[in-house]
């Protein structure tokens, strides 16, 4: 195992969050940042103060988009210990997403020790609000200064941690999606089931649509026949029919989510019908005139469970509760959020504890 080397800085004033800690906006004293380098392989591994990086204008990150990414959430229980969710799913996606952009992968015990000694460092920046966490990003980038098509020689690995209240700042309460057939976010044998920084910015354009409409999240159609759901900008998507809950299916074009196989667990073992296949927009329309479709949600990290208010598909919009999120959805995020924050047994060994 490589020893993590630390520069703790210590801090005049104990860390004070504000009162209303907005998503993404505000980052810890500490990160974590390792070097890869063809031919020595990771190396220097260290927990040092966050801060601005320098990087050479012609790092090939810039140029030809090797940047990857995850998301997962350290959670602060109420007898003082750290637990962290499914961690071991984050790190088997990030290999995954970093293999094929042709990056180096991690061992995933060191990934895994590296979240653990950044998160045990800043530990202080953790809310004590229920339902606020700490987010951490880990992520990569090739950092090769060369101008030429080819996989850089060399990487930087980094996790940065911000401590975060809700996603949406209205809460949990649900939220409006816009079905756009005007782009599309992957096509298959392409990257759409990675972490990548470049489907993010594929999705852009989409959203900012789907904001000048009124809407908070783009509901993305596959990118052949514009027919079957895949997924939302950041998450996963669920429909509660009145037989079934069903969800598109894993073909190489949509995020893998953690959250979405921790609620296919959970559904299955609750009882429900619970598919992964091909949804069309039209079956659902068609559905829902019929009053079949009860409920539609979204899972993912940042929101964990995004109840869906509104969801329109050209001129035809389904309306269900601009106010109250829908009752399994709800039930759903007292489950996960229970597990996480050591409310609810954790039946399934998904949580993991920073000593």
């Amino acid at each position: 195992m490589i020893t993590i080397n630390y520069q703790t800085i210590k801090r005049e004033d104990p860390v004070k969050l504000p009162e209303n800690l907005l998503f993404g906006r505000m980052f810890t004293d500490h990160m974590f940042d390792i070097t890869y380098e063809n031919g020595k392989g990771w190396i220097n591994p260290e927990i040092k103060k966050n801060e601005e990086m320098s990087i050479s204008p012609a790092a090939m990150v810039f140029h030809y988009g090797q940047a990857i990414f995850e998301g997962l959430k350290a959670y602060l229980w109420d007898d003082g210990r750290i637990a962290l969710f499914r961690a071991d799913q984050n790190i088997e996606r990030f290999n995954k997403s970093a293999k094929r952009l042709c990056m180096p992968e991690i061992d995933p015990e060191l990934m895994l020790e590296a979240i653990k000694a950044v998160v045990k460092t800043d530990k202080d920046w953790i809310p004590k609000k229920p339902g606020y966490s700490l987010y951490i990003r880990p992520f990569m980038v090739a950092t090769d200064p060369y101008i030429g098509v080819r996989p850089s020689e060399l990487y930087k690995m980094m996790i940065i941690l911000s401590p975060v209240g809700p996603y949406y700042s209205q809460g949990f309460k649900p939220v409006p999606i816009l079905v756009t057939e005007k782009f599309a976010r992957a096509v298959k044998k392409g990257i759409g089931e990675c972490k990548a920084a470049a489907n993010y910015a594929a999705s852009l354009m989409g959203q900012v649509e789907a904001y000048k409409e009124g809407y908070t999240q783009v509901l993305w159609l596959d990118a052949i026949e514009q027919k079957y759901i895949e997924e939302v900008g950041t998450m996963n998507i669920f429909i509660q029919f009145k037989d079934e809950v069903a969800t598109p299916r894993l073909s190489g074009t949509i995020l893998p989510g953690v959250t979405r196989s921790s609620v296919i667990r959970i559904l299955k073992d609750w009882g429900y019908n619970v598919t992964e296949r091909d949804i069309s927009i039209v079956e659902i329309i068609e559905r829902y005139k019929k009053g079949e479709v009860v409920e539609i949600f979204g899972t993912g990290t940042a929101a964990v469970i995004s109840s869906v208010s509104r969801l329109k598909y050209t001129d035809f919009e389904m309306k269900f509760n601009d106010e109250e999120a829908g009752e399994l959805g709800t039930k759903l995020y007292n489950e996960i959020s229970g597990i996480q924050n050591g409310k609810i047994e954790d039946r399934y060994g998904w949580i993991t504890f920073i000593d």
